[in-house]
């Protein structure tokens, strides 16, 4: 294959149906999307008006790969930004600078790859997510001791006097501190329905 060769016509007609006069057969936007992915070039025409409406159907091709499980790639971020552009004085420079910076990313590709598996070993990236799992777990249970009212009654604790005397900590002080208001609570809510 010659890497100069004319990219295949697609034709969209009316029904939404995309036709490939290439293969002389009908296609749909994942089909368009292999090709992409193989490297084969297109171009497509509305069969009525005979406009140019690749950029239309490339746009829909993203829009169906981002709607499937796992498949986005697309920050919401990103995309609030890129929203944002559209009528701003910057509007102009921005598909450049994305065409630019996917062409960097793409020919630093296989680079960035061989320094990740050199990053992580043959394990990918496991040990990064196990590493943020943890970060979690930590966080949430941070998180538990600053919302003493909605977990379940701890085993009793040991006297005041017998923490402060282990010297703990100020994080320690502040998780007495809310123990002793959550007992006291749990005496007022208590002592008033038993009378």
């Amino acid at each position: 294959m010659a890497e100069d060769k004319e990219p295949v016509t697609i034709k969209k007609y009316a029904n939404r149906r995309l036709y490939n006069t290439g293969t002389s057969t009908y296609v749909t936007l994942e089909d368009l999307a292999t090709m992409v992915k193989t490297g084969e070039d297109f171009v497509v025409y509305d069969a009525k008006s005979g406009d140019d409406i690749t950029r239309s159907v490339l746009a829909q091709i993203i829009f169906e790969q981002e709607n499937k499980e796992g498949q986005s790639l697309l920050p919401i971020t990103f995309l609030r930004q890129l929203i944002r552009f559209y009528g701003d004085s910057m509007q102009m420079l921005v598909p450049r600078y994305l065409e630019q910076s996917m062409q960097s990313l793409t020919s630093q590709q296989d680079k960035f790859r061989e320094q990740m598996a050199q990053a992580f070993g043959n394990v990918g990236f496991g040990p990064m997510e196990e590493h943020v799992r943890r970060n979690m777990e930590m966080f949430e249970k941070t998180f538990a001791m600053f919302a003493p009212f909605g977990r379940p009654q701890a085993k009793p604790a040991a006297a005041p006097e017998k923490q402060a005397a282990s010297g703990g900590s100020d994080m320690d002080d502040l998780k007495r501190q809310l123990d002793d208001m959550q007992k006291r609570l749990d005496k007022m809510s208590g002592g008033g329905g038993a009378e």
